[in-house]
């Protein structure tokens, strides 16, 4: 009997919607070869992670095996899947295979970072096969809101994987392969020992619909409308904006795309053939000649992103062009759950502007990526994988998605991040725990999420600072009285004087009853400065406030 094991260890995606990252491993224990399929990024917000740039999944154990990483596949080019790829490709060096499109966006990325762009291998969908190490593995084409999305055939020496990568069962997606029934015969046909599977909409009862159906919607709100017609979906669904740009040229009025990234994902659909026939645009520069009622935005910030095309327009004016009474905005997108507030704002500027706003409440703009539960129950019964494993979700979805399972008589297995499952045999275990977590891209820097600096800055944020400086000489005698300095705080409070004035009355105080021994340590004089400066705030203006003191000595 065979020692070697294969193995499957979600290092984000997995009790989560965002941050993909999923080790496949085959070999004896511990020294396993290893495959690492998508490397994705989630984004930050306010509240939680304040003045963060990207969040990333914490590949400190992947670093670690290193030598043991054969390869990275690519499913799909939405940053949740491959937007970390340049920021960790000195980490871990590993070639990366991913299918054209989805090639071109990521060589975009390391090129940006100084990266080989030849790390990025195009390869070709099934039948064709990649090898790596002790796998073989196979794209899959598969519906969903981005082009050339992928399915992987995951072949090893204890059977067949299928990932499915995010999809839905649309068979007329507009741009992109339609999703190809009998194909996904063929390749479950051998027989599936595991099928890991999106997650995401388990909880829509309805199944899923196409995206050629909004087309028909979409054009007759934008022949019905009078003004100006601003849109905006996301950047990376390229059936979305063509539909859109469609409905534009249709209704007689000229089509300018706003955003880097919306030029971006249209520049590389053409670049890679998926995208024919896309409408001809005018430039912003030229845009602000048009006449409104003849002129159409698509722009970026469907999340309500403050530095997108849609959040500057809502702020006034962007690239020249201000929108009016009479223009019509339109949110061809779904909320992301956490992002209600900054879209309900932008909403709110626009309607204070007189601009009319449509959003997807009525279900007739938009249609989501990914499989609801009756295309997760088909896919079920396409694959009849001998196991079933959620990912891509939240708990409560690869939760309910085990039960779903497990109702269609299929061995549902719950695993989440840094849960690695022994797939050997019958029946998946719970081979070993790893520590997991999340990375910050705080500026151009990688911080650990435990490390404390955000931690540090929301408690700044919540309590405000207050610096205190003290001068002590040679002799450990207070040279003058301590002064205060203070950012974020009332400037008085219950005694209604000055706030610095009552702190540095409280603290010269507590500097003339200190002891020889305290005016002599730091750490005692500082713990004492601290402890003054907090209580004193707290009770004039009912806050407790970091607090940073400066000890200057002179020299002897």
């Amino acid at each position: 009997m065979s020692s070697d094991r294969l193995i499957y260890l979600p290092l984000g995606g997995a009790g989560e919607i965002g941050m993909n990252a999923y080790i496949y491993g085959y070999g004896k224990p511990g020294k396993e070869r290893l495959i690492l399929v998508d490397l994705g990024v989630t984004f930050p917000d306010m509240d939680g992670t304040p003045g963060v740039d990207l969040i990333l999944p914490d590949i400190g154990w992947l670093a670690e095996h290193r030598d043991q990483l054969e390869a990275v596949f690519i499913t799909h080019a939405h940053e949740d899947h491959v937007g970390a790829v340049a920021h960790y490709y000195n980490q871990l060096g590993a070639p990366i295979y991913a299918r054209a499109f989805t090639a071109n966006i990521a060589r975009r990325k390391m090129s940006e970072f100084g990266h080989p762009e030849r790390a990025v291998q195009t390869v070709s969908p099934w039948p064709e096969f990649t090898e790596a190490g002790p796998f073989k593995v196979g794209f899959i084409p598969i519906s969903h809101s981005i082009p050339e999305s992928s399915g992987l055939v995951i072949d090893s020496p204890e059977g067949r994987v299928i990932h499915t990568g995010d999809f839905k069962l649309d068979e007329n997606p507009v741009v992109g392969e339609p999703f190809d029934r009998a194909l996904w015969e063929e390749i479950s046909a051998p027989g599936v020992k595991a099928l890991i599977c999106d997650s995401t909409n388990v909880f829509s009862p309805l199944a899923g619909r196409s995206e050629s159906s909004v087309g028909p919607e979409i054009e007759k709100l934008v022949a019905g409308s009078k003004g100006m017609f601003v849109c905006t979906t996301f950047a990376s669904n390229v059936a979305r904006v063509k539909t859109l740009a469609e409905a534009g040229e249709r209704a007689g009025r000229s089509i300018c795309l706003m955003g880097r990234a919306m030029r971006q994902m249209i520049e590389a659909s053409v670049e890679t053939g998926v995208l024919k026939g896309f409408p001809k645009t005018v430039s912003p520069e030229d845009a602000k000649g048009i006449p409104r009622e003849n002129l159409m935005l698509i722009v970026t910030g469907s999340q309500g992103e403050r530095r997108a095309a849609s959040a500057q327009l809502a702020n006034g004016k962007y690239q020249g062009i201000t929108l009016k009474e009479g223009d019509t905005f339109l949110f061809s997108s779904k909320t992301i759950p956490g992002n209600e507030r900054g879209v309900i704002r932008i909403m709110n500027q626009f309607s204070e502007m007189g601009v009319d706003v449509v959003d997807d409440s009525s279900g007739l703009y938009h249609v989501s990526g990914h499989a609801n539960r009756p295309d997760l129950e088909a896919m079920h019964k396409l694959v009849q994988p001998q196991i079933l494993i959620p990912m891509h979700g939240e708990h409560r979805h690869l939760r309910e998605h085990v039960k779903l399972a497990k109702s269609n008589r299929l061995n549902g297995f719950l695993a989440v991040n840094g849960m690695m499952i022994d797939l050997s045999g019958n029946k998946p275990n719970v081979a070993e725990y790893i520590e997991t977590g999340r990375t910050y891209l705080d500026g151009s820097v990688k911080v650990g999420a435990l490390d404390g600096i955000v931690r540090d800055r929301i408690r700044m944020a919540l309590n405000g600072h207050v610096m205190v400086n003290v001068i002590l000489d040679e002799n450990d005698d207070p040279l003058g009285d301590p002064w205060c300095e203070i950012m974020g705080l009332a400037e008085t409070g219950h005694s209604r004087a000055p706030l610095v004035d009552v702190l540095e009355e409280d603290l010269s105080q507590f500097l003339g009853r200190a002891g020889d021994r305290t005016l002599a340590d730091d750490d005692k004089l500082e713990e004492g400065l601290r402890k003054i400066a907090r209580q004193s705030t707290q009770t004039e203006i009912g806050k407790r406030p970091e607090v940073t003191v400066v000890i200057s000595r002179m020299a002897l």
